[in-house]
C-alpha cells in the first residue's frame, strides 16, 4: 500500500472495511469512471455494488439495520471512493446527511420508518437549502410552509440538489412563520421538512416537480437539480423533530458533517491526480531521461505530496473531533478549505506534469480538473469557511483588555 495518506490507530474492522472499499474502487469504478463521465451517464451498477457493500447504511445505528460505524470510518470510505470518481462519494454523502439528520433530530416514529430503508439502500436520500437567488445567505430563504389543518403547504423553488431525480426522500429547508412572531430572527422561523416522492424527472408527486438534471461543466453522473413545489401538501409528521423553527440548526449540524465530507473528497482527487502525476512523469521521457529525474519534476512531486498528507490529516482530526462528541465547526471549515484548495492545487500540477495530455479526454487527469472547482463551493464556499473560520478564532482568542 502506498505511504502517503495513512491513518494511525484504526480498528481491525475499519482496516478491513476501508481495505474492501478500495478493493472495490480499484476494480468497480476506476477502470470505468472516465468513460461514464464524458457520457454524463448514472453509475447505476457501482451504486448497486455500493449497496451490497452496506456503505448506505455505514453510519446508521445498527438498531435500524446499519453498520453503526464513526464519521472517521465514513470520510475515509468517502476518500477512497472520490479517489475513484468524485461524482459516486457525492451520490453516497447527501444519502448520508439526510440519514445523520434523522438519527440526530428525528422523532422515533420518523427513524424507525425511514432507517431502515436508508440503511438497506432502498430509500435515497437528498437535501435541499439552496435557492436561484440566495447561494450560501441561507437566511434569505423564501420558500414558505403554511399551515392549513394537519397539513403544511409548501411554495418555492430549490436549487442545487444532488440526487434531486434519483432520490426518494428530500430533507427540503422552507421558511415556517407559524408560532414565530414578526421581527423573529430569520434562521429562528425556518422548518424542515421530510418530502417523500418518486424518482425520476417532472411531476413526481402532486405539487412537487424536477425539472431535469443541470447541466454541469463536471461532476458529471450523478444528477444535479432544481425542486419547485406549487401547493405541495406535506403532513404534519414529517417536520423533521416534530417541530416547527428548528430547521437552520438541524441542516447546519447536517453540513457540519457534510464539511468533513467534502474535505475528504477533496483528499481522494488529490491522492489520484498524485497518483496519476508520480505515475507519468517515470513514464514520459525527455532530454534523453524520465522527467521524474528532472529537478523541477522532483519538486512538484515534493509539493503535491505534502499537500495530500497534510489536507488527510486535518480532515481525520477533524472527523475523530466529532466523533469524541466536540463542537468540530473550527476543524471541519479548516479542513474543507485546506483540502478543497490543496486538491485544486495538486490537480493542476498533475495536469502539468502531463504536459499537452493532460489537455486530452483519453487521460484521467483531463476529469479531474474539471471536477476539483466543484469542491471549491459545495458546502459553502473557500470564503464562507474563512468567515466560520475567523469567528471562531475571535472567540477562542478573545482579547482580555
Amino acid at each position: 500500500m502506498a505511504r502517503l495518506a495513512q491513518t494511525a490507530g484504526l480498528t481491525d474492522v475499519q482496516q478491513e472495511i476501508l481495505s474492501t472499499v478500495r478493493d472495490f474502487v480499484d476494480k468497480e469504478i476506476i477502470p470505468v469512471a472516465t468513460e461514464l463521465e464524458h457520457r454524463d451517464e448514472y453509475p447505476q451498477q457501482i451504486v448497486d455494488g455500493l449497496k451490497e457493500l452496506g456503505l448506505f447504511g455505514l453510519m446508521i445505528p445498527e438498531e435500524y439495520g446499519g453498520l453503526g460505524e464513526s464519521l472517521l470510518t465514513y470520510a475515509l470510505c468517502v476518500e477512497e471512493i472520490a479517489r475513484g470518481w468524485m461524482s459516486v462519494s457525492g451520490i453516497i454523502n447527501t444519502h448520508f446527511i439526510v440519514a445523520y439528520m434523522l438519527k440526530q433530530h428525528g422523532t422515533r416514529e420518523q427513524k424507525e420508518h425511514f432507517l431502515p430503508r436508508m440503511a438497506a439502500g432502498d430509500i435515497r436520500g437528498a437535501f435541499s437549502m439552496s435557492e436561484p437567488a440566495l447561494g450560501s445567505d441561507v437566511s434569505a430563504i423564501t420558500s414558505k410552509a403554511v399551515k392549513d389543518g394537519e397539513e403544511y403547504v409548501l411554495n418555492g423553488q430549490k436549487m442545487w440538489l444532488t440526487n434531486g431525480g434519483t432520490s426518494s426522500l428530500v430533507a427540503v429547508l422552507v421558511r415556517s412563520d407559524e408560532g414565530h412572531p414578526e421581527g423573529t430572527a430569520p434562521h429562528k422561523s425556518m422548518t424542515t421538512f421530510l418530502v417523500e416522492k418518486e424518482p425520476g424527472f417532472g411531476e413526481v408527486r402532486p405539487g412537487l416537480t424536477i425539472p431535469g438534471k443541470i447541466d454541469k461543466m463536471g461532476y458529471k453522473g450523478v444528477d444535479t437539480t432544481e425542486l419547485i413545489m406549487d401547493g405541495l401538501r406535506i403532513s404534519a409528521d414529517r417536520v423533521l423533530g416534530g417541530v416547527t423553527g428548528r430547521g437552520f440548526y438541524q441542516m447546519m449540524d447536517g453540513v457540519e458533517v457534510g464539511r468533513v465530507n467534502v474535505a475528504a473528497r477533496g483528499c481522494g482527487v488529490a491522492q489520484r491526480a498524485f497518483e496519476l502525476g508520480v505515475q507519468y512523469a517515470q513514464q514520459r521521457h525527455t532530454f534523453g531521461k524520465p522527467i521524474a529525474q528532472h529537478q523541477a519534476i522532483q519538486f512538484k512531486l515534493a509539493e503535491m505530496a505534502t499537500k495530500v498528507e497534510a489536507a488527510h490529516a486535518m480532515m481525520v482530526n477533524a472527523a475523530r473531533k466529532k466523533d469524541s462528541g466536540e463542537r468540530n465547526d473550527l476543524e471541519a471549515g479548516m479542513a474543507k478549505y485546506l483540502a478543497s484548495e490543496y486538491c485544486k492545487e495538486v490537480v493542476e500540477d498533475a495536469f502539468r506534469i502531463h504536459g499537452g495530455y493532460g489537455f486530452s479526454k483519453e487521460y484521467e487527469i483531463e476529469r479531474l480538473y474539471r471536477e476539483a472547482p466543484m469542491l471549491l463551493i459545495g458546502e459553502g464556499t473557500a470564503e464562507i469557511q474563512k468567515m466560520i473560520i475567523g469567528r471562531r478564532l475571535l472567540e477562542e482568542y478573545r482579547f482580555q483588555g
